[in-house]
């Protein structure tokens, strides 16, 4: 497998028209995951992947396997829980942003909270070139705290470790949250995360003073919101002496057309791994992130097919000046490789 990805995957809810969860008369049935986000968009890209994780033997259950399965992820190491169900959530269609957005979570006491070191098959789980995890997962139960850590431990022979802090403060029982996800986040090789919620979860201001809260990390990505990306990578010998935090790299996020932002930050993750996997340079790999994404905020879904690698490539090869001019629209990942004016939005 190129990318092995562990997490609870949800069937969500969408409504069919704007408005408070209480007037919504009907909804789509979706599906929602973090990791199991970022292992679909990773086989739409043509890697092999694998997702594991706990379902309930219900007829969710059946859904998740069947489209998540559907994208090309391997499932046959998914469980199946007699004794749990399966989580549900229902959100509105506005913007998580603003005050008039509403989620609603049924997923206490869910499969997937009863994942633990012995309820998942560890040498599935570690049979990737990467293991992608978030730190959605270590919120869910002391059972699933105790796998991630179990994931996350140093031992020879390991895949790569990507984990996406994703802090979800409404998910932690106590105040522990953050100081659990920064220690997973300092034993991970590729670390994902937000410059706002890293201000939120553990007070730090600006990307430099989150790379110097994790000096552990080969790469620490931190995403900037409209404004960008920056990826600090050690040098080549692999350390980071203690006055420094490594390369910087800075690229600015594409001028996007936003249909609906739910996912972005999963394609970004499946984006930078897929060129990571490749072998690409860190300015590309950031380049193909931002790209990932802006499939995904041009189409209403959680989840969008990326961009053919080709066009990915074309694109992601610009100079600084052409990346800056490029404006993307829906149907932009359809455009013809060879007309580069075809991505762009009026």
């Amino acid at each position: 497998m190129d990318v092995v990805a562990l997490g609870e995957s949800m069937v969500t809810f969408l409504p069919t028209r704007p408005g408070r969860l209480a007037d919504v008369p009907s909804f789509e049935r979706g599906i929602g995951g973090a990791e199991s986000n970022v292992a679909c968009v990773l086989a739409a890209a043509g890697h092999t992947t694998r997702w594991i994780s706990r379902v309930g033997t219900d007829g969710f259950g059946d859904h998740l396997l069947e489209t998540i399965g559907g994208y090309g992820v391997d499932v046959s190491y998914v469980r199946r829980d007699p004794a749990r169900p399966t989580g549900i959530y229902f959100r509105t269609a506005g913007d998580r942003s603003t005050d008039a957005h509403e989620v609603a979570y049924y997923r206490a006491g869910s499969a997937a909270s009863a994942m633990s070191p012995a309820g998942v098959d560890l040498d599935a789980v570690r049979a990737g070139r990467v293991l992608h995890l978030s730190g959605i997962t270590a919120a869910l139960s002391a059972d699933c705290l105790a796998l991630m850590r179990e994931l996350t431990a140093p031992r020879p022979g390991r895949p790569l470790i990507s984990f996406d802090v994703n802090h979800r403060p409404a998910l932690w029982r106590d105040a522990h949250g953050p100081q659990i996800l920064l220690e997973l986040a300092r034993r991970a090789d590729i670390v994902f995360v937000g410059e706002d919620e890293a201000e939120d979860a553990w007070g730090l201001h600006g990307a430099r003073a989150v790379r110097e809260a994790l000096p552990e990390p080969g790469i620490v990505v931190v995403k900037q919101g409209r404004g960008g990306a920056v990826a600090f990578d050690k040098d080549t010998d692999g350390l980071v002496p203690e006055d420094a935090t490594g390369t910087a790299t800075f690229v600015r996020a594409l001028n996007v057309a936003v249909v609906a932002a739910v996912g972005a930050g999963d394609a970004f993750a499946a984006g930078f791994l897929s060129a990571t996997l490749r072998g690409l340079p860190v300015r590309d790999r950031l380049r193909h992130g931002h790209l990932t994404a802006a499939a995904t905020l041009t189409t209403p879904g959680d989840l969008a097919a990326p961009p053919s690698r080709a066009l990915a490539d074309r694109l992601a090869a610009l100079d600084d000046t052409a990346w800056g001019r490029l404006r993307l629209g829906p149907g932009w990942t359809q455009a013809d490789e060879g007309a580069e004016e075809e991505v762009r939005t009026p």
